[in-house]
């Protein structure tokens, strides 16, 4: 499907609203107001900024929620946010206009944000951290957003803006835990536990890469949905309280060879157990509270290792495997703009599959 680039003078002209007071042109964008968690977030109109040299301004057509979006908002003062900060790491959109010295875009390009504006390339740094969209700085939760040259990508031709959305902190998380850390390949075989944003993006890239999976859920049906994207093995684990043991039994004993492990603490202990000798486990979340020993991970030799995201180069490439094997993201519930709150909810309750996605 091809995307036709618009001529600028492009959007703002039916989007644009003037501001009574200063006669600036304004824009909406939720934020986070206090510790009122989600039913604290309000709308507010803001000024449409100008893009400065190296800068693009990006007339956001969706974004997506992450749980981290979520517990940011739920508990801004723990992260330092202590004033009024626009939420969500995530966002695609329309170049509208473009700074002094910017070449890679143009007016009418469709892009999407990239989660830390400073990491362009290579190991994290201490200058990423301070970067991150809807934490440190103001997210993306709003019409208009200033991104950095070197912090956005083009949308694959293949994509609509509200999947594109949903790639650059679950999309990306997934490749970096399964590819790019990972170090997966043809033949061997990885754990996902659940059936969030992070785990079906992974199993998507699985299933393209060659890569054996073993799913876990509470939900029959979400067992089955995961069959259809490609899962090998499935397992119930309210079934099967012990499913590191069944993991065992699907892999003739020896353990998978990687696990995308987004429960943290709670599950953690039994990721380790899963996990054959000289494995290795992907830490993406923090869903699930508790300690363990951390004996078990020194005698079965095991990488444990911390993902975060990833730098630009790598989300390019992800962009490229979703594009050569016409990969679309899965998208549970789309919501409105005007109803963001409900789209909270609905990652508070956990019953979804894949991303939930608001619509601008």
């Amino acid at each position: 499907m091809e995307h036709k680039k618009a001529s600028p003078p492009t959007y703002l002209s039916h989007c644009r609203r003037l501001n009574n007071h200063s006669g600036e042109e304004v824009l909406k964008a939720w934020v986070i107001n206090g510790e009122g968690g989600v039913d604290g977030l309000k709308m507010v109109d803001r000024d449409i900024p100008k893009p400065g040299a190296g800068e693009i301004l990006v007339r956001l057509k969706a974004n997506s929620i992450n749980y981290r979006d979520l517990s940011t908002i739920k508990n801004a003062a723990a992260r330092g946010i202590a004033g009024e900060r626009i939420p969500n790491s995530d966002g695609a959109g329309v170049v509208e206009e473009v700074g002094a010295g910017v070449t890679e875009f143009s007016a009418g390009d469709r892009v999407v944000g990239t989660f830390f504006q400073n990491w362009l390339s290579g190991p994290i740094h201490d200058d990423v951290m301070p970067s991150a969209l809807g934490g440190p700085i103001d997210g993306l939760l709003c019409e208009y957003a200033l991104l950095k040259e070197g912090g956005a990508l083009p949308i694959p031709a293949h994509l609509s803006f509200e999947e594109a959305a949903t790639l650059p902190c679950a999309g990306l998380t997934a490749w970096h835990c399964l590819i790019d850390g990972g170090k997966a390949g043809v033949g061997q075989t990885a754990l996902l536990l659940g059936t969030g944003g992070v785990s079906i993006f992974a199993q998507q890239i699985a299933k393209a890469s060659g890569i054996r999976t073993i799913l876990t859920s509470s939900s029959d049906e979400k067992l089955a949905r995961a069959k259809s994207l490609g899962a090998n093995e499935v397992i119930n684990y309210r079934e099967h309280a012990n499913w590191e043991e069944k993991v065992l039994e699907l892999t003739d004993g020896h353990g998978v060879d990687l696990v995308v492990e987004v429960g943290g603490a709670g599950t953690l202990e039994k990721s380790v157990a899963a996990v054959r000798v000289g494995g290795r486990i992907s830490l993406v979340g923090v869903l699930t509270g508790g300690l363990m020993d951390p004996t078990s991970i020194m005698r079965k030799s095991i990488t444990l290792q911390g993902i975060y995201v990833g730098p630009r180069d790598m989300f390019a490439r992800l962009n490229n495997a979703l594009s050569n094997n016409n990969i679309h993201p899965v998208i549970d519930a789309v919501i409105d703009f005007q109803d963001a709150k409900e789209a909270y909810r609905i990652m508070e309750k956990a019953g979804h599959f894949g991303k939930v996605v608001i619509t601008i």
